[in-house]
């Protein structure tokens, strides 16, 4: 993967291969800027005319849970990375918060009174899980057009049709009325599940509406999500997921989840940020390009690239070359990890407080979220350790590594390598 370089005015540079950066350290003509992503700083270069900077182009893969993006210089990707959403974190402790305010209504507690004179949502609003996609993408692409001479973008600019993607069989009037045209929900899943229990086969019994996916685990309300079962067999399954409760049946399990149509939340998701995230690119100033899913799909196929989400974002477009030669070996994994909480105290699972929250952030130099090199001299944690650290008052730390979590190292023994960003990095 090739190297970000930035002159001594912080100026974007051409991108250099790792080769040529360890000789400019090595000499002393450079320094370490960031570590991620890797960019180093010319101390004897000031700017250069934009007549010497090649022009590179930044390609996009917006996705639901992982967006792809990749540089590409003419026919060559130099650089990559994938980029993990949190937006099920997000909704998840939206739901929590939910439910806790929900709790001291009932309870009659003093809870923050509803101001509805600013309840009005703004023209083009989106759910905080989906403004997240659009916000982290266009953080990484305005960080990436600072290191790099970025001349165009591309982007993936696809539209799921959900309707199809639960039947595909469907069309003509039958596309145009949707599924329960003429049906009643109960009618409708008689029709679909041939009046008889999915999970023993039982005919001429009395039948009661399932959730294949457990509303208390997430699962919806959708048709998608239900299906018919004997009184025995609902009880029996509970609020175990389908995959738990069959699995010794493994062929009755392909069946229904193979009737039962496909998920469509990653789908939505994409379907209602898409316009979102390319006005945005639009307001860099730099040129978009937008490409269908088919476009990207041939482009990959023919040059035998696999299936991968940065494969895919280098593939997008109608500018994609006919040759493509991948000069990296793995792309950077970036994970959203969030910048904290606002909490002045932890909560247990019914809300009420159980752990007091330090207002200050930094302990020793360190805050949670650093990543940190600790290199343990003596005791029973001798060795070398790299990863995102939780810092503790009493100066003992935890560090999550690539192996797992290590606990209780000394700050003494940690040094900086990343500072917190809001994101965790991983090849």
């Amino acid at each position: 993967m090739f190297v970000f370089v930035v002159d001594k005015n912080r100026n974007a540079l051409n991108p250099c291969h790792p080769a040529r950066a360890r000789k400019f350290l090595k000499s002393g003509r450079a320094v370490v800027l960031r570590r991620y992503p890797f960019t180093i700083m010319l101390k004897d270069v000031g700017e250069k005319p934009n007549s010497d900077k090649q022009k590179y182009q930044l390609k996009l893969d917006p996705g639901s849970k992982t967006s792809g993006i990749a540089i590409l210089k003419e026919d060559r990707i130099i650089w990559a990375a994938e980029l993990n959403h949190r937006g099920h974190s997000i909704k998840k402790s939206l739901d929590s918060c939910r439910a806790l305010r929900r709790g001291r209504r009932n309870r009659h507690t003093r809870y923050r009174q509803p101001r509805f004179n600013n309840r009005k949502r703004p023209d083009g609003w989106l759910a905080p899980s989906l403004q997240h996609r659009v916000d982290t993408t266009i953080t990484w692409v305005n960080r990436l057009i600072r290191f790099c001479p970025i001349g165009s973008i591309s982007m993936e600019l696809v539209r799921f049709d959900t309707q199809l993607m639960q039947s595909p069989e469907l069309s003509g009037v039958e596309y145009q009325q949707g599924e329960l045209a003429g049906y009643e929900v109960r009618q409708y899943l008689l029709n679909k599940w041939g009046r008889q229990c999915v999970y023993c086969g039982k005919k001429g019994v009395p039948l009661e509406v399932e959730h294949i996916h457990p509303k208390s685990k997430g699962g919806s309300n959708r048709v998608s999500n239900l299906t018919l079962s004997c009184v025995k067999c609902n009880q029996k399954k509970g609020n175990k997921p389908i995959e738990q409760f069959l699995s010794r049946k493994p062929d009755l399990l392909k069946r229904i989840l193979s009737v039962a149509k496909r998920p469509l939340k990653d789908a939505a998701a994409v379907n209602s940020t898409r316009w979102s995230l390319y006005r945005a690119l639009s307001e860099t100033g730099l040129p978009a390009e937008t490409g269908t899913g088919g476009r990207t799909k041939f482009n990959r196929t023919r040059q035998g690239l696999s299936k991968t989400h940065w494969l895919d974002a280098a593939c997008v477009g109608k500018s994609t070359p006919d040759k493509l030669q991948v000069l990296i070996d793995k792309p950077l994994i970036i994970k959203a990890t969030g910048h904290g909480t606002r909490k002045v105290c932890r909560t247990d699972r019914y809300g009420f407080p159980v752990r007091y929250v330090p207002r200050n952030k930094f302990v020793k130099s360190f805050q949670t979220g650093d990543i940190v090199k600790a290199i343990v001299t003596k005791g029973k944690k001798i060795g070398t350790y790299i990863g995102r650290v939780a810092v503790r008052t009493t100066g003992s730390f935890n560090i999550l590594t690539a192996n797992g979590l290590v606990q209780g190292i000394n700050y003494k023994y940690c040094s900086h390598v990343h500072g917190k960003d809001g994101y965790q990095y991983s090849f």
